[in-house]
């Protein structure tokens, strides 16, 4: 199986809301052979299910993965060139007469267009087609340039993966004297990407999208939601995703 479905099985049927629906479901299916383990594993899984649908747990989450500030355009300036990141596509989308962006690689190209007109500072986006369609990276140069007015110097289009984005990103880089660049990702994956980037040498400035200075507060972000579950999620991989760079020892 190629690695990249691998990883995309896995990430299934690990994180929410597989993840302690299986959990629970096995617990169901050991309550006649063992009744209390049974019963703590289903329980265990519903009541975590509901948990990590509640906003305020997706905040403590994240709250383990280090916090970014927006980026600060004076420091911005002494970079090169500016870089973003894709994040996921819809396939065949009926309104659109094909593939178009996501919601999270949207996000991050309004923010991306943002800066580049704030900085005046060459553009590239990265990514491929991870599970067919269209390239992100072409998607993204077409919405940045026929939608934003951004004119884009360098697509990447092979990248399957962020350390992909930042392998192949940096071949680019390198070949037009880049070194230092402001990169465009979501603040709950920043440090992940900023690490792969410096894998490859080269120095990226944190231009993160997605962070609030919102205090969860009012009575609805007590309450499970569909967001709360999507925030979770993103948490938990992007813990997991670091845990396994450092077992891995980069």
């Amino acid at each position: 199986m190629d690695p990249i479905w691998a990883k995309a099985v896995l990430k299934a049927l690990a994180l929410p809301p597989a993840g302690p629906l299986l959990l629970a479901l096995l617990g169901l299916m050991l309550i006649r052979r063992r009744p209390r383990l049974g019963r703590l594993l289903a329980v265990l899984g519903v009541v975590g299910l509901l948990l990590l649908s509640v906003p305020k747990v997706a905040q403590v989450l994240a709250s383990g993965l280090p916090a970014y500030a927006p980026v600060d355009l004076a420091q911005a300036q002494s970079a090169q060139a500016l870089v973003v990141l894709g994040s996921g596509t819809r396939r065949e989308a009926a309104e659109y007469g094909g593939d178009t962006l996501s919601r999270r690689t949207l996000e991050r190209v309004r923010y991306g267009a943002r800066l580049a007109r704030l900085t005046g500072l060459p553009v590239l986006v990265s990514g491929g087609s991870v599970y067919g369609g269209e390239a992100e990276g072409k998607l993204m140069r077409e919405a940045l340039e026929s939608e934003f007015r951004v004119p884009v110097r360098w697509t990447e289009e092979r990248s399957r993966t962020t350390a992909e984005n930042a392998r192949y990103s940096a071949q680019i880089l390198r070949g037009a004297g880049v070194s230092r660049i402001v990169l465009v990702a979501h603040g709950v994956d920043m440090t992940r990407a900023l690490a792969e980037f410096a894998d490859h040498g080269i120095d990226a400035i944190p231009a993160a999208t997605g962070i609030s200075s919102r205090e969860v507060g009012d009575l609805t972000d007590w309450l499970p939601s569909m967001a709360g579950l999507s925030a979770s999620y993103e948490a938990v991989y992007e813990m997991s995703a670091l845990l396994v760079r450092r077992m891995a020892g980069r």
